[in-house]
């Protein structure tokens, strides 16, 4: 009897790590659900943005459709149904370690701590942290930013960034964090910030959705450069492999600089207007040599 109870023992813990295998693994989860979560933004033109009700657009939305498409044929999976999960800085890591989201595709850095937490796909765009401030305001440095009121974004880089420069440098700022970019602009153009610390991707996007573009200038030090890519649920190295498959096809195709450049130079919905950000050369760079390295790689070179 106990060789028995322990056999079933055995035979209960083997199944049971069978299942929670299935359950880590995305593509036997497409395949037997029918339906695959995009994890989306709603205010982060031109990576991730609604474009009116749930319609959802933007340079990584639309990189991860391409994606899914090519998966979906390569490895002959059944038709499935794309959704959409908005997500925020703060819930999208808990988001897709739970499941809800299979792929989120939204403006996510690489860097070290999260790769503790989730997976990324190979780095799809390089940004630097600056900060948009109003034309008219006559800032071009953090200095100038001494005992004002500056916006950042609950779980972004961007406030990380600023923290990290107050503390090495001292500068006492009055920080006001919102709980998403479209919030932390709303502050700068309700004149109850000065300045908006955010990616220059993000910064740039929000300046083509106002009301007047060229009140709003991105300006200032670089305070940090950082890789963003599509992140995933981590120890699903099938996933991945399929998603990074795809994205060294649609470099090695030109169709990845052709994307970048529907969404950064040409004009872009709802109002047709250009974010004007060309490639930069770490992004060309990382055409010919892709890579997911984390965001304090860069910080070494």
């Amino acid at each position: 009897m106990k060789k028995l109870f322990l056999s079933l023992a055995a035979c209960c813990a083997v199944l049971g790590a069978t299942s929670a295998a299935q359950a880590s693994d995305t593509l036997t989860k497409i395949r037997e659900s029918g339906i695959v979560v995009l994890g989306v933004r709603d205010g982060a033109p031109p990576l991730s943005y609604t474009n009116g009700g749930d319609n959802y657009a933007g340079y990584h939305v639309e990189l991860c459709q391409r994606i899914l498409a090519g998966i979906q044929r390569d490895l002959n999976l059944p038709k499935f149904t794309t959704k959409f999960q908005v997500v925020t800085s703060t819930n999208r890591i808990p988001l897709v370690q739970n499941g809800t989201v299979d792929i989120e595709c939204g403006t996510t850095t690489n860097n070290l701590a999260r790769q503790e937490q989730v997976a990324f796909a190979l780095t799809t765009y390089v940004t630097e942290i600056r900060m948009v401030v109003k034309a008219i305001s006559g800032i071009h440095s953090m200095s100038q930013l001494k005992g004002r009121p500056v916006a950042t974004t609950a779980g972004s880089t961007g406030g990380k960034a600023l923290r990290i420069y107050r503390r090495s440098t001292g500068l006492d700022v009055n920080e006001l964090v919102s709980k998403d970019h479209a919030e932390s602009f709303l502050l700068l153009e309700s004149g109850r910030a000065d300045a908006f610390v955010i990616d220059d991707n993000i910064a740039a996007g929000n300046i083509s959705m106002a009301k007047n573009p060229d009140e709003y200038r991105l300006t200032g030090e670089v305070l940090s450069v950082e890789p963003i890519a599509l992140m995933m649920r981590k120890d699903d190295p099938g996933f991945k492999k399929a998603v990074d498959d795809q994205i060294r096809k649609l470099m090695l195709s030109g169709e990845f600089a052709k994307l970048y450049d529907k969404w950064f130079v040409q004009p872009i919905p709802p109002k047709g207007i250009a974010v004007n950000l060309p490639m930069g050369s770490t992004l060309k760079n990382l055409i010919s040599s892709p890579n997911d390295k984390a965001a304090e790689t860069y910080e070494k070179m």
